[in-house]
């Protein structure tokens, strides 16, 4: 069947989700998100595979229920990885122009200069992402292809992971019978949704809390200069509140997202709640002000670890931007006054933004930054990967054709 678009499908396998994406590279070459599916992730832990078999059963579920709204047939996808497996170093490589003029091969090879460091060989490189390059004295050169000089350096942040973690990834997306096109940092793809170009240039940091952990990138001059997954994340509140309030896991969650707030003070003392009880008791009235109580110190401490990892990065001073904090559990109340008070410097919340199609479902959602993120990723990097349609494109017209019924019928 002849196609003129190109399907491209973000996987966000989560410690409490996983979310599919089908995006449609229109002419315009902007992105139309033509369907979604979301399903609650299990055998995940922490951003690592615990039990193949849950995991994907979850990523089969996700996927059919985008396969079904965006009238295709998925065959490959860009898939994140997290984890506190995950590492980011900075690094440098310098070699000579023999021609006096920087040619794609010197470009290349100062690259792999750059990323000639150790890596033990129970680990596997991610990402090789180059920040600046320099010309004999002349730093912060972009695309150095062309000019002239007789040294040419570049500066690279490097991403690894426990390559037994990122097999298992693989594995479950090949047990799902989907093909990885690439695999990329959770944190790095939430930024192509969220961020700015403005933003990536003064100086940003984007803080992703996902269920199990909390993952960091900081971008100064549009380039990634540090990367971080901390071991906290919005589990750490759910399991918080069901201890305190002596209420189920579930109703814990589900009490955490309807009623949650991270700031005492937004909350009126004459607001309550309704707590079921475990055991077959009756449920309970307690001031919201109680939850408040138990979710504000977690928080706190999140944030506090945002906090000294900017420090530790040394880019505090750099950040002209702030922080951009997505991930589901942003949008509890409270969120960004909190981080702002820990961190101290503006916060917003981010949402994907940059696309079209089905904007209701994802720009109201920071849920779905990480794999809007991976769609927009994946539309930029398709000609290094080859393309990754593969049968996406299968009833793609179809589907379209169906939407478009719908369309006219209302």
């Amino acid at each position: 069947m002849p196609r003129n678009e190109e399907i491209i499908v973000g996987l966000d396998i989560g410690t409490t989700k996983v979310a599919s994406v089908v995006g449609e590279i229109t002419p315009e070459g902007g992105i139309d998100i033509i369907g979604v599916g979301q399903q609650p992730s299990r055998g995940m832990r922490r951003g690592v595979v615990i039990n193949i078999e849950s995991t994907v059963a979850s990523v089969m579920r996700a996927v059919e229920d985008a396969e079904l709204m965006a009238g295709c047939q998925i065959g490959s996808v860009y898939v994140n990885i997290s984890g506190s497996h995950i590492q980011g170093q900075n690094s440098n490589g310098v070699v000579g122009l023999k021609e006096r003029e920087v040619k794609d091969a010197d470009i290349q090879r100062v690259i792999d200069a750059a990323k000639a460091v150790h890596i033990p060989p129970d680990r596997e490189v991610i990402h090789i992402l180059p920040q600046d390059f320099v010309i004999d004295d002349q730093g912060g050169i972009k695309t150095p292809l062309g000019m002239s000089g007789v040294r040419l350096q570049s500066n690279v942040h490097i991403v690894t992971a426990a390559q037994n973690r990122a097999q298992d990834t693989i594995r479950c997306c090949n047990a799902a019978r989907l093909k990885v096109a690439s695999m990329v940092l959770s944190p790095l793809a939430s930024s192509y949704a969220v961020l700015s170009d403005e933003e990536r240039e003064l100086g940003v940091a984007v803080v992703d809390l996902g269920g199990g952990a909390t993952d960091m990138a900081i971008f100064k001059d549009g380039a990634l200069v540090h990367s971080a997954v901390l071991p906290l994340g919005g589990n750490q509140l759910t399991n918080d509140i069901a201890v305190g309030l002596r209420t189920p896991a579930a109703d814990a969650e589900r009490i955490k997202r309807k009623h949650g707030c991270a700031y005492s003070g937004m909350v009126s003392k004459d607001e309550t709640i309704e707590v079921p009880s475990v055991g077959g008791r009756q449920p309970r009235v307690l001031a919201r002000q109680i939850l408040c109580e138990i979710i504000e110190p977690r928080v706190e401490e999140i944030f506090q670890l945002v906090c000294n990892e900017i420090e530790r990065s040394g880019n505090r001073d750099t950040l002209a931007s702030g922080v951009v904090i997505t991930g589901g559990s942003v949008l509890m109340d409270g969120m960004p006054e909190m981080a702002e008070e820990m961190i101290g410097m503006p916060v917003r919340r981010g949402s994907p933004v940059g696309v079209g199609g089905l904007v209701d479902v994802v720009r109201t959602s920071p849920h779905y930054s990480t794999a809007v993120g991976l769609v927009i990723y994946g539309s930029q990097h398709a000609s290094e990967h080859g393309s990754n349609s593969g049968d996406n494109g299968f009833l793609v017209s179809i589907g379209r054709r169906i939407r478009s019924l719908f369309k006219e019928i209302i």
